[in-house]
């Protein structure tokens, strides 16, 4: 890979820190709204999709320290950073799958939250967005921190979607099975990006 010119690549990084900040005021208004509305409703998904926004404001602050002092050029602090990420990852997938199994067992039925509705409803598009700029920094930066915080944004847009599907179908036609059921495959996924970041996979390939 072409080594990027001293002004480009702290551009890049600028750029970098720019797009996790955003990252993180977003995620703690999620994270309000989500815990609000899933306290509401006795809603385990919209908490647990509260609980996935911390987990990716901690993402967004380990590449904001990725990007800061000392740290710019070493690789230690790049494979550090993408063990930290991996971590976040497990522990999205196993407080989902854990919820996910739990509320299928007992049966437990939430109730209707419109304001839910409306959170996931507007997280589901814009979040591709923003993973989608982390990862072309990330790349050109040449950044498998960077490009797997951006896929943990993708994995929010997913999780969105099960959640909009889930509160939808609960409120429509009572299927209150489908969230904790969508859950499961997110938990799938964010295990699988945990496992590959935690290797040092998916900087350049995972674009």
């Amino acid at each position: 890979m072409t080594a990027l010119p001293p002004a480009e690549r702290v551009r890049l990084q600028r750029r970098a820190r720019l797009l996790a900040w955003s990252g993180i005021a977003w995620h703690l208004i999620e994270f309000a709204v989500a815990l609000a509305a899933g306290i509401a409703a006795s809603s385990i998904a919209l908490i647990g999709f509260g609980a996935d926004s911390l987990i990716e404001g901690f993402a967004g602050f380990t590449v904001v320290w990725l990007f800061t002092g000392r740290r710019l050029r070493s690789e230690t602090a790049e494979r550090r950073a993408q063990q930290l990420i991996a971590v976040s990852f497990f522990v999205l997938a196993a407080y989902v799958g854990e919820e996910a199994v739990r509320t299928l067992a007992s049966g437990d039925h939430p109730g209707t939250s419109w304001l839910g509705i409306g959170l996931a409803a507007f997280t589901a598009p814009t979040m591709p967005l923003l993973a989608l700029a982390k990862r072309r920094v990330g790349t050109e930066l040449n950044s498998s921190a960077t490009v797997k915080e951006g896929a943990q944004n993708m994995l929010c847009a997913y999780l969105s979607v099960a959640l909009l599907i889930g509160l939808l179908l609960n409120a429509v036609a009572g299927w209150w099975w489908a969230d904790p059921s969508a859950a499961l495959v997110i938990a799938v996924v964010a295990l699988k990006e945990g496992r590959e970041s935690w290797r040092g996979e998916g900087c350049c390939e995972a674009c």
